[in-house]
């Protein structure tokens, strides 16, 4: 099976960066985290990716004069990695139509809150501020629309009398460590197929045996 080259792209220390390239360790994983890039050359995630061996890169957004010419030196250097599929994990630059079109259907994003409700920041202090008693976290492929997009999968966490931002946002973290690494092996083992806005599983026959029998 040819692993497909998966980049992730972060801003700070990439904690689902990290979720992902433990789980693509595992032989049968049909994407290879091949290489972590920061629009921030002290992002502390990019020690970690050359700590274990992966390529790692930034691309300094500040000397640029506008986002496209910042996303042409991305794209390059996406290009010169052979980069099949990328992944968002709290990149904090917000993409142009033009680099989302390089990589329609091929781009993911993880966001802290059951899309579409809490779009944006500062999601976990709105969920408590209104009330919510569900909160949790999404997986959907990137469109020019912030936040938006199909989604690909979501998980749910209840909302505690006593939740703090700070607790509430541990919990819907260690949701998104599991779904953030089954929505990439869904997608490199090409199992999904989107239909206007929504993602369907392909036949489960043709997935990897770790998504047939997932460990408990």
């Amino acid at each position: 099976m040819r692993r497909k080259r998966t980049a992730v792209l972060i801003s700070g220390r990439g904690s689902n960066m990290q979720a992902l390239v433990r789980r693509a360790r595992a032989p049968a994983f049909p994407a290879e985290i091949a290489l972590v890039l920061s629009n921030r050359p002290d992002a502390p995630g990019l020690a970690f990716a050359k700590a274990n061996g992966i390529a790692c890169a930034a691309v300094d957004h500040k000397i640029y004069a506008g986002r496209e010419e910042f996303e042409r030196s991305m794209q390059a250097l996406l290009e010169l990695h052979r980069i099949e599929i990328i992944c968002l994990a709290g990149f904090m630059r917000l993409l142009t139509p033009w680099f989302i079109a390089q990589w329609q259907g091929r781009m993911l994003n993880i966001h802290p809150a059951l899309l579409p409700a809490y779009r944006g920041l500062d999601t976990h202090e709105r969920a408590l501020t209104d009330g919510v008693k569900i909160h949790g976290c999404t997986t959907h492929f990137v469109v020019p629309a912030m936040d938006e997009g199909p989604i690909i999968a979501q998980a749910a966490v209840a909302v505690l009398d006593d939740d703090t931002p700070e607790s509430l946002a541990a919990r819907v973290l260690e949701q998104e460590h599991i779904i953030y690494p089954a929505s990439l092996e869904r997608l490199a083992a090409g199992m999904l197929r989107v239909e206007g806005n929504r993602v369907f599983s392909n036949d489960c026959a043709a997935a990897p045996a770790s998504l047939r029998n997932p460990p408990a």
